[in-house]
Parts: structure tokens; sequence; C-alpha cells
């Protein structure tokens, strides 16, 4: 009996014509990562799993795809490796109900048969590689990396085991002047897939631990934050019940009343949060980090995207130290956050080069190609496949037809041939399903004048031409 096929519960197939779009997305994100002066790298699939666990915290250790090691180590005496009795009978599947002592031999286990993992992201890979080759790096290092990424989460609508991941970072500087500019690529790469009308949020970590400070919760600080960030989902009311639940006094609450309407344009909202935050040093250097910025990007100019500071803004707050990015797609689509970033002091810490200030973006490209599909702004050309079909009436006239093939792919028109001297009717209908536009027409009539017999398959039009009159058709619809 013949195998039903699949592929593994995450993962995607993609047709020709998602693909072309997806390139085409992959192209305009690439082609303006360059024109910023970012420079391509590329690193393993598979890292070292010491590379990769421990850097993510928990729940991303546990969404870490680990590889076996080579071999039956389940079985074979000579591995010398026994399946502890306390984890004999667990089930994998089921990990969040296992006891501290059965996770440490779980570990202890895996990392025995397990010494590689699939890459998580490309930001510690990244971090890795800066270390690896600090001799050979030239600091500032403005790198992009275009790569999938896996993880082993619960696949759900718009979330896969894997996916792309498109980022660019910049480390070995303090300067301002990046956030500045990042703020500029995200706003010229929507511009030119013709996504007018994003918003991109910033906010600063710094004013985050500034506010936790000011009203005496700088230790319920991500408490703090993760449920300040939940107010455009669940409203002042539910962002204040889950603070009082998390410890959070309702004197600290009643400080942070403003918060809750922050509204106005970005210099008086950098205003108020000077008012609110007069007392914390780390707060005001927020505040002075965020000013720079906004004025600057706003002296510049963006071309159709928005900057604006939302203070509820906690993304990453793990490992980012200054200001925070986060981009959300035109008003009149409903799609979570299609890019963001951050300011990070020391992510090569973890690898042992200290104070590598670092700051990067990436582009969530899924939902990026939801909203071009939803808003309908993908060209035609982005599907468009080969610009004529010649048709095969036998072994001479395919020879004939071939030379002319030839000679129009060198100047870069995209043609074929049929392959197989089969009904014509079958051959026209071949190139109508594939949405090709012409069909070249050699039988022996058009081999003795030296001509070729070219029809709109649009229009239905048909006339007898030279090859340079073809030529040119061809490329005026090229």
């Amino acid at each position: 009996m013949a195998q039903k096929p699949s592929i593994p519960k995450g993962t995607r197939d993609f047709s020709p014509v998602e693909v072309a779009k997806r390139n085409y997305i992959f192209s305009t994100i690439k082609t303006n990562f360059e024109k910023f002066g970012f420079q391509p790298i590329e690193t393993p699939s598979f890292e070292n799993s010491e590379t990769l666990m421990g850097k993510y915290g928990e729940e991303g250790d546990r969404l870490i795809f680990k590889i076996l090691n080579s071999g039956n180590f389940f079985y074979n005496k000579k591995s010398k490796i026994e399946i502890p009795e306390s984890i004999e009978e667990l089930q994998i599947n089921s990990a969040e109900t296992i006891s501290i002592e059965q996770r440490i031999e779980l570990n202890k286990f895996t990392g025995k048969i397990s010494e590689k993992a699939l890459r998580y992201d490309l930001t510690v890979p990244f971090a890795r590689y800066v270390v690896q080759h600090q001799n050979e790096i030239e600091f500032p290092f403005k790198r992009y990396q275009i790569q999938p990424v896996w993880r082993a989460d619960n696949p759900q609508k718009g979330r896969f085991r894997e996916f792309f991941q498109c980022d660019a970072d910049v480390v070995g500087s303090n300067s301002l002047w990046q956030e500045v500019e990042l703020a500029q690529l995200y706003d010229s790469v929507f511009s030119q897939l013709g996504l007018n009308g994003v918003t991109i949020k910033i906010n600063n970590r710094k004013i985050l631990s500034g506010i936790a400070e000011v009203i005496g919760a700088s230790d319920k600080l991500i408490d703090f934050t993760v449920a300040l960030d939940k107010l455009d989902k669940i409203g002042e009311e539910g962002v204040k019940k889950e603070m009082l639940e998390k410890g959070i006094s309702e004197s600290a609450i009643e400080k942070v009343q403003p918060l809750f309407s922050f509204t106005g344009t970005i210099s008086e909202k950098i205003t108020k949060l000077g008012d609110l935050l007069a007392s914390s040093e780390e707060g005001m250097k927020g505040v002075e980090e965020l000013l720079f910025i906004c004025d600057n990007v706003n002296e510049i100019g963006l071309q159709t995207a928005t900057l604006d500071l939302d203070v509820t803004l906690a993304r990453g707050l793990n490992y980012y130290t200054g200001a925070i990015f986060e981009v959300s797609a035109p008003k009149e689509v409903k799609m979570g956050s299609i890019g963001g970033g951050g300011r990070y002091d020391d992510l090569t810490g973890i690898f042992g080069l200290k104070n590598m200030s670092g700051v990067g973006i990436s582009f969530g490209l899924d939902r990026i190609a939801l909203v071009i599909e939803e808003l309908g702004l993908f060209p035609e050309t982005v599907t468009e496949t080969s610009k004529a079909l010649f048709l095969n009436f036998g072994l001479e006239e395919a020879k004939y037809a071939m030379k002319a093939v030839a000679k129009l792919r060198q100047v870069g028109i995209k043609v074929e041939m049929y392959p197989d001297a089969t009904k014509i009717g079958k051959q026209f209908q071949h190139a109508d399903k594939r949405g090709i536009p012409f069909a070249v027409i050699v039988g022996e009539e058009e081999m003795r004048n030296n001509q070729f017999g070219i029809k709109n398959l649009a229009s239905g039009e048909q006339e007898k031409v030279d090859f340079e009159v073809l030529l040119n058709k061809l490329q005026e619809n090229k």
C-alpha cells in the first residue's frame, strides 16, 4: 500500500506563486538593507546545544528543537547511556507537568544523546558569530541575515515551527544615530512595498524602569510592564486588576494613572514623561534618548510611515536595555506587529565579549505577506511566468524554435518551448493555465519564410513577424 504523503506539523509547502511573492518581499528588504550599509552573513542551520540553551529562558529552552546524535543511543551497549528511571516513563509532550528534579534529569539525559540543536532565532547565533570572528570584523559591524529558524511550538494560525527571520543589527556603537537610521530603514522598506501608513512605535527600557522606580515597584518591573503592555487588549481596568494581582499597590497604580490616557504629539508625550520621571535618573536618561531619536527622525522626515511614542510598549525586556521598536500595519488591516527590535547593551557578554553594545530590528515576513495580500499590493509582475511559449510542431520545427528561444534568453527574456510534439490545443491550454501571455507558432511556412507566428492569448490577435519584431514585441511586455 502506497504511503500517504505528508509534511511535519507546523511546516508549509509554498507554490510557485507564493514563492514569487515571498521573494519579492525578500528582495525589497535585502535591497534596503544593503542601501543602508548592512552586510550579509549566514550561520549554520544548527548550533551546538550549549550555544542556544539557557539564552531564551525556560519557555524558550523548551521550544528548541534538539538533534539526536547519530546512532541508536537508547539500545546501543557501546554508548553506555542508560535512561534514568525517574524519566523513563515521561511523555515529553507534557513537560510542563514534570518536577524540577525530573527536568534536571531530563536535561542531563538529552545532553548526552543530543549535542546540537536547530537555530531558534538569528540573534544568539549572531552574538556567537561576532565573538568568534571578532578579530576579523571591522566595528561598528552592520550585518543583515535572512534565514529560516525553528521552534517546537504549538502550531496555530499565523504560528509555525519553521519560518524565516529578516534581521538587521549594528554592534560596536552606542550612537543613537543608529536608532534614527533603523526608523528610516523601516520606513524605506514599507514605502517601497507600498505599505503606506505603518506606525513605528518607540519606547525605552530606561523609561519603563524609571516609572517602576518612581511608583516604588522596581522589584515588580517585569510584572508591571507585562501588564501595561496589555492595555490595548484588556483595557485600563483589566491592566489595573492584573497589577493588583501581581502585588503592585493601589497607591503605585494611582501614580501611573496618566499612562492610561497618554495622548498628544511625541513632543507633548515626552514633556509629560519628563514631569512624571523627574525624580528618576534612569528614567530621565531614557527621556533624553527618546528626545534625540524622535527629534532627529522627525526633522529628517519619513516617507510614508508615522513615528509614535508608546509608553506601554514593553517587548523584549529580558535583553533590551534602551530603545524598543514595534511596527504596526496600516489601520485598515487587523494584524499584530509586522516588525520589532531594540537596543541591547551586552548581548555578546553571554559568550565572554563584554561591553559590546548593539541595536537591531527584524521584519515579520509572513505577516507582511498577509497584509500586502489583503490590501492587493503585490505588483502583477511579481507572479509573471514566461513571456511566451513556443509551440512544438515536430523535430525540425522544434530545432528552429529552440534557436530563437536561446537568443531571446540571452537578452533576458523568459521564454520556453513545449517539450512534446502533442496536440496543439493541449499546448495552448498549457500556456493558458500557466498564465503565459503569448504563444509563438513555428510551422513549415514560418520556417520557409524565416518568420514566427505570435499570438496574444488575451486578445486573440495573431500575426507573422521576423525575429527582430518578435524580440521587440516581447521586450515591450517584459
